[in-house]
């Protein structure tokens, strides 16, 4: 989702935190678990390799997981709450529906897998997990590996009215998708690197049928959309299609993590609008052109804005603990 590359600069920031009795300071770093679980990385991606090998979804799932999680709250597994009694969770938010269960299912077995080893149990939190398993699926599909920063606290809250306005839509233009983005601290560059997810990615018809469908146009078709590949769309989406088909976000290499997304792009192959106008907004075709051609440059990027991404909102202190169950509060 291995090319293996290095990230030149992790820069950290100090948090301070409380658990159990004991106050103790500590930040988002590196081998932050070397004491407590020195093993959890390769824990980790044990689990999420046996995952792997079971259903390629698995990619994309957690891929997915990790970058709803992070807009909404921060980066603290707040996704993965179960709704309980009134109230209604993240995950239930109608945008939150569609997450494929294998995203959840690859956390909760890399966290039966920590807690199976006694030194370990209850010191490694859900966020931090995922972050790991993120990792390990864009390696495992082919992307780069790299380091992830960790030292996460799990969050207490979980609403699914905190969702709203916070996660980018299929239709959002180029000025739109810089706003949501830049208010997680992100940059355009960031932003579009973060969109090559969908190189692995897979969508529903309904999220792009305004696309190939429209009475508002004089052609029915989007015309930044290359009409061969939307009449191949039409063919797998016809007008009343099962809600249920899902459709490739790149149609060349699905399960590979590469720069072929962009590529796409300048074919006009962007399944979503928010894919197409980076490529159709002269102020994003320049980086696309660059990753189209260069995919260590793009790989690097890549590394940047998801490192970048996991130190959004992150908990610590009386914000946070270390969930037992990643689906429940303590």
């Amino acid at each position: 989702m291995g090319r293996f590359i290095n990230l030149a600069v992790l820069l950290s920031f100090s948090l301070s935190f409380c658990l159990f009795p004991d106050t103790i300071s500590a930040q988002l770093r590196q081998n932050y678990y070397a004491s407590s679980c020195p093993n959890v990385e390769s824990i980790v991606r044990t689990a999420v390799a046996k995952k792997f090998k079971e259903t390629f979804v698995t990619v994309p799932a957690t891929l997915r997981l990790f970058f709803h999680d992070c807009f909404v709250q921060g980066c603290d597994a707040s996704v993965m709450i179960s709704s309980s009694g009134g109230n209604k969770a993240e995950k239930d938010h109608p945008e939150n529906l569609s997450l494929a269960g294998d995203g959840f299912d690859t956390v909760i077995k890399a966290k039966g897998a920590v807690d199976a080893v006694p030194s370990c149990r209850n010191k490694v939190s859900c966020a931090d997990i995922l972050t790991m398993a993120t990792r390990d699926v864009v390696a495992l599909s082919g992307g780069p590996s790299y380091a992830v920063e960790l030292g996460r606290l799990d969050g207490l809250n979980s609403t699914a009215s905190s969702v709203n306005g916070k996660l980018p839509q299929p239709s959002f233009n180029l000025n739109q998708l810089n706003s949501l983005f830049a208010a997680n601290g992100l940059s355009q560059p960031d932003m579009i690197a973060l969109s090559a997810a969908h190189t692995v990615g897979f969508s529903h018809c309904s999220k792009f049928a305004n696309r190939i469908y429209s009475s508002d146009r004089q052609n029915a078709v989007d015309p930044t959309m290359n009409r061969t590949y939307a009449a191949q769309l039409q063919q797998m989406c016809p007008k009343n299609v099962d809600p249920s088909i899902a459709i490739n976000m790149d149609p060349d290499t699905p399960r590979i993590f590469d720069n072929v997304y962009f590529k796409n792009l300048q074919k006009g192959q962007g399944l979503f609008t928010s894919d197409q106008v980076l490529f159709s907004d002269l102020r994003s075709r320049p980086t696309v052109n660059a990753w189209a051609t260069n995919s260590l440059a793009f790989n690097q990027a890549f590394i940047t804005a998801m490192t970048k991404l996991g130190r959004v909102g992150v908990k610590t202190g009386t914000n946070g603990h270390i969930r037992r169950n990643c689906a429940a509060f303590n």
